[in-house]
């Protein structure tokens, strides 16, 4: 499994536990349809961080909840949900990957249009393969 597999797959189960019982769905790719508020992790943008002796990836990884209303409340506690259980990821992914660090660099709430609100968190993320 690629490093970027067992990120995307780590970040939608912790997703998944923590909101899961509140959104319609974590989605790991574009939703043709869905009912709001749903979770979207996005593809992980990574680059090479490998050691003389380990495999590494270097990146961001984005998560976007969507959510309808006249107002974002529900939304903003979704997101800050959501953070939470990003930041608190454990170190091994699977596979041998592991996190070697995880910061928070971006969270915004946005307006997408009447009634339709977005929240985006974004981590950046080191990952190391033992072999």
């Amino acid at each position: 499994m690629s490093g970027g597999e067992a990120l995307r797959r780590a970040v939608a189960a912790a997703l998944a536990d923590a909101i899961g019982a509140e959104v319609t769905a974590v989605f790991d790719a574009p939703p043709l349809r869905s009912a709001m508020p749903y979770a979207l992790v996005e593809e992980a943008q990574l680059s090479d961080w490998s050691t003389k002796d380990m495999a590494g990836r270097d990146g961001r990884v984005s998560v976007v909840i969507h959510d309808a209303g006249e107002r974002p409340e529900r939304l903003r506690g979704l997101a800050e949900r959501a953070e939470a259980a990003i930041g608190a990821l454990p170190s091994a992914l699977g596979e041998g990957w592991r996190i070697a660090a995880l910061t928070l660099t971006r969270s915004r709430i946005v307006r997408q249009g009447e009634r339709h609100w977005s929240a985006l968190i974004e981590f950046r993320v080191g990952m190391l393969r033992s072999n």
